[in-house]
C-alpha cells in the first residue's frame, strides 16, 4: 500500500464538487495539496481546510498550466501526484451548439488535461515516479443523444491519457483514469443536495474515495481504469 503522507498532489478544478472532495480527502490522508481553480474566494475557503497551497489559474492557458507546476515545485520542492479533474459540459442537439461552446468544453476537458500533463511529465520522468489521475466520465465509453460535444471531449481526454500511459510507464510513472457515472455536483448548472439526487447519484466523496484507492495501490500495482456508477444507473 502506498502511503500518501507528505505526497505533493495537484488537483485541478478543486473549488467545488469532485475536485474539492478529492482535495479534502487527500489532505486528510496527509498529502500536501495544491488546489487549482479559477475562483479565488472558493480556493481560499478550501485551502484554509487543507492547509495546502491554492493557485488561481486557467488550466487551458499554457502559461498558467506551466506556472501551476513550477509554483508547486518552488513551494514544496517536489511533485508526486497530478489529478486532472477540471471539467465542463453542456448538452443539446448538435445543430444548436455554437462553435464557441465546442471550444469552451474542449479547452477545459482536453486541452487543460494536455497542458497540465505536459508541464508535469518531464518532472515525473526525471524522478522516475509519479502518478497522474484523470477524472473522465462513463461517457468516455458510450454515446447518447445530446452528448455530441461533451462526449467527444471525454473520448478525446481518455485517448490522450491512454496514450500517455504507454509513454510514461517505462519511466515508472502511472496513469489512472476514473470514469464516474452520475454525480451530485454543480455540473451543467445542476444544484446538488436534492432528495432525488441522493437516491440516484454518486456523491463527490465517492469519486474521491476512488482516487484514493488508485493512489494507495502498492508501487508494483497499476490501476489503469476504474468505472463507478450509482447502483440505480444503467450502463
Amino acid at each position: 500500500m502506498t502511503d500518501l503522507t507528505d505526497q505533493v498532489a495537484i488537483v485541478s478544478g478543486a473549488s467545488r464538487g469532485i475536485g474539492r472532495a478529492i482535495a479534502l480527502l487527500l489532505a486528510l490522508q496527509g498529502a500536501k495539496v495544491v488546489a487549482v481553480a479559477r475562483s479565488e474566494a472558493e480556493l481560499a475557503e478550501l485551502t484554509a481546510k487543507t492547509r495546502g497551497l491554492g493557485i488561481v489559474a486557467d488550466i487551458s492557458d499554457e502559461t498558467d498550466a506551466q506556472h501551476v507546476v513550477a509554483e508547486t515545485l518552488r513551494h514544496f520542492g517536489r511533485l508526486d501526484i497530478l489529478v486532472c479533474n477540471a471539467g465542463v459540459g453542456s448538452f443539446n442537439e448538435l445543430e444548436h451548439f455554437a462553435a464557441a461552446e465546442w471550444d469552451r468544453i474542449f479547452d477545459t476537458n482536453v486541452k487543460g488535461t494536455f497542458l497540465l500533463c505536459k508541464a508535469a511529465v518531464p518532472h515525473f520522468k526525471t524522478q522516475k515516479k509519479g502518478h497522474i489521475v484523470g477524472i473522465a466520465s462513463d461517457v468516455s465509453k458510450r454515446t447518447f443523444a445530446h452528448g455530441t460535444v461533451y462526449g467527444a471531449s471525454k473520448y478525446a481526454q481518455d485517448a490522450l491519457l491512454g496514450s500517455l500511459r504507454k509513454e510514461v510507464r517505462p519511466h515508472g510513472v502511472k496513469v489512472s483514469v476514473i470514469y464516474p457515472g452520475l454525480v451530485d455536483t454543480y455540473f451543467n448548472d445542476h444544484t446538488p443536495g436534492s432528495a432525488e439526487a441522493e437516491k440516484t447519484h454518486l456523491r463527490p466523496a465517492d469519486v474521491a474515495q476512488a482516487v484514493r484507492y488508485v493512489l494507495e495501490a502498492p508501487p508494483h500495482v497499476a490501476v489503469d481504469e476504474l468505472l463507478i456508477h450509482p447502483l440505480t444507473q444503467e450502463w
